[in-house]
């Protein structure tokens, strides 16, 4: 493998880890926000979407028909999830709480 192969593919591996980081992130910021809104399902389904689309169009962007490229994109994105999840963990004395969110007045 060259030299500017190997760095495409570390590149590659960098992008996946922010897609994940991404798409991990705002899944968290997500059900902090669905669990407090009155509105659940619009939150999910439009969060569900937003990063469905945003993540797979960068895996085919920086995939470009390079088997090496997609693999080390997918490696980088599961390490983000690893990372995520463990940031995000709740501590052991103190159960998750959700955002609190300000939902807009409604018209009398």
């Amino acid at each position: 493998m060259m030299m500017h192969e190997l760095m495409a593919v570390l590149l590659a591996g960098v992008m996946g880890w922010l897609l994940g980081l991404f798409f991990f992130g705002v899944l968290w910021w997500t059900v902090q926000r669905g669990m407090a809104s009155t509105s659940p399902a619009l939150w999910f389904l439009t969060s569900l979407t937003l990063r469905m689309g945003i993540t797979l169009t960068g895996f085919y962007a920086v995939g470009r028909d390079d088997w090496r490229r997609l693999l080390a994109c997918l490696c980088g994105f599961l390490m983000a999830r690893l990372l995520v999840a463990r940031l995000t963990r709740p501590t052991p004395n103190k159960p998750p709480q959700p955002l609190p969110i300000k939902e807009p007045p409604h018209a009398s």
